[in-house]
């Protein structure tokens, strides 16, 4: 057991085995495996303990990173856990996706040539081990209010606001169009990179809190949201970004051109038990198929890997710049030219081709010029670079946009940015419409679980501050 800290001179960086290539391509599993319970505390005893700790300061959630990573150094499983889920709602959850590489682990300050901690891994196993030795608890007030809040939205935002304000004593409801709790954990995300089980537990585990869920409830056909104000002293807006970015270019229309989320929704339900036609029919299903993914964003990378687990002959990944820019977390993007995705970098489609269906993807290479006025740099195409990639399937994997919901809810009065956004007071979380909050990707565009998270804690407050000082105005005497 370690005793003490600042080992990073001695001791290397080390992440938890990782599965080789050629065993992972061939299931959904998680690609890592758990660390040893030594290997654990000897990575977390290379934290330097920082004065001012960067890794935290860059943690969305503002994590207490180095005072977990030594609670584990020592052994002290049960506090590191205590440590861990003040500030985060779902430490399992972050620990598997989110991208360590940019943020915390991205930030630590440990000397040049030592490696940063492995700090999203020791995170994971904290967490893995609280569930295993019962650690985690129901979220159970220790008194009820008699105060009502109804949350639109079952994914990250929507469950971290829930679960605060049920711990507070509130009487939380929570109402999601979809079948299952998670929103994009469950149906976007990939097995290899968060197993269904994890985000399932939360939902039993926070039904036994007493947490209600309305399932397959849609806002806005099944309940106006007009009702649920009536309903609640408190709405919370949390329904995700769903819309799917496209390109209008030629042969869009042809079948076998597919929206990424439609492609991974079909394979996660399809690893749920669920019936999936369009799978079992092929229309959302890579076997035996050139497969074209558009995009360099971690969507791209949950797509690509996908397909080569679901058999596809060929993976490639067409991105207009090059890797040094892409989006996505540099450790999937290592993950995905591990199995075998072929990368196209700066590589812009013109048109798909084919009569009914796709054949192939016409792209053109591109050139890197000077940054534009957000510092990215510009890309204009290179005169007579034209290439065909042979596609029998192309996922367009361009990012998300939020839908219409002032038109979806029925509330013309909601108001939006200009992005489609929800807009809202910062400082107290609530739109126009009193008492009705919003967080989430609604307000803030596509953005990661970790934020989520923090846009539901922070909004749960924002609302019991609200509930409680308008329950202390004397109501006029009739």
């Amino acid at each position: 057991m370690a005793d003490r800290m600042l080992q990073f001179v001695r001791l290397q960086q080390q992440t938890p085995p990782k599965r080789p290539a050629s065993l992972r391509r061939e299931d959904f599993n998680e690609i890592y495996d758990r660390f040893a319970p030594e290997k654990a505390s000897a990575q977390a005893s290379r934290c330097s303990q920082c004065g001012v700790p960067f890794c935290q300061v860059h943690c969305p959630l503002n994590n207490n990173i180095p005072d977990w990573l030594k609670l584990t150094a020592e052994g002290r499983m049960e506090e590191a856990y205590e440590v861990a889920s003040a500030t985060n709602t779902f430490p399992e959850i972050c620990g598997r996706v989110c991208p360590q590489d940019r943020l915390c682990e991205g930030n630590c300050v440990i000397e040049a040539g030592f490696d940063s901690v492995t700090i999203g891994s020791v995170e994971r196993y904290i967490v893995d081990t609280a569930w295993e030795q019962g650690w985690v608890k129901p979220p159970t007030p220790t008194r009820e209010l008699p105060y009502s809040v109804g949350i639109i939205g079952a994914g990250p935002a929507g469950l971290a606001a829930a679960e605060r304000l049920r711990i507070r004593g509130f009487q939380v409801h929570v109402y999601d169009r979809y079948d299952r709790v998670g929103g994009l954990m469950i149906y976007g995300i990939p097995n290899f990179k968060l197993e269904k089980e994890i985000v399932l537990r939360r939902w039993e585990q926070y039904a036994a809190g007493g947490i209600q869920f309305h399932m397959n409830v849609a806002v806005g056909q099944d309940v106006s949201l007009a009702e649920l104000r009536e309903r609640h002293d408190a709405v919370f807006i949390a329904t995700g970004v769903y819309k799917a970015r496209d390109i209008e270019l030629p042969g869009s229309e042809l079948q076998g051109v597919v929206p990424a989320l439609d492609y991974l929704t079909a394979s996660n339900r399809k690893g749920l038990g669920d019936a999936v036609p369009e799978f079992d029919g092929g229309a959302l299903n890579a076997e035996g198929r050139d497969v074209v993914v558009i995009g360099g964003g971690d969507t791209a990378m949950d797509c690509v890997r996908t397909a080569i687990r679901q058999g596809a002959t060929s993976v490639s990944c067409l991105y207009r710049r090059d890797k040094a820019n892409m989006p996505g977390s540099m450790r999937e993007v290592s993950n995905a030219e591990e199995e075998g995705v072929r990368f196209l970098w700066l590589s812009a489609p013109e048109a798909f081709l084919g009569g009914e269906s796709v054949t192939g993807v016409r792209a053109v290479k591109m050139h890197l010029g000077l940054p534009d006025a957000s510092g990215r740099q510009q890309v204009a195409p290179i005169e007579g670079s034209h290439f065909v990639e042979p596609a029998s399937l192309v996922i367009k994997a361009l990012g998300f946009d939020p839908e219409d919901l002032p038109l979806a809810f029925n509330e013309p009065a909601l108001p939006v940015s200009r992005w489609g956004t929800l807009k809202v007071n910062y400082k107290t979380m609530m739109t126009d419409l009193p008492g009705v909050f919003a967080g989430g990707d609604i307000v803030r565009g596509a953005s990661l679980v970790v934020w989520g998270i923090r846009d539901g804690r922070d909004a749960a407050e924002q609302i019991e501050s609200y509930i409680m000082a308008k329950a202390e105005i004397p109501q006029a005497a009739e």
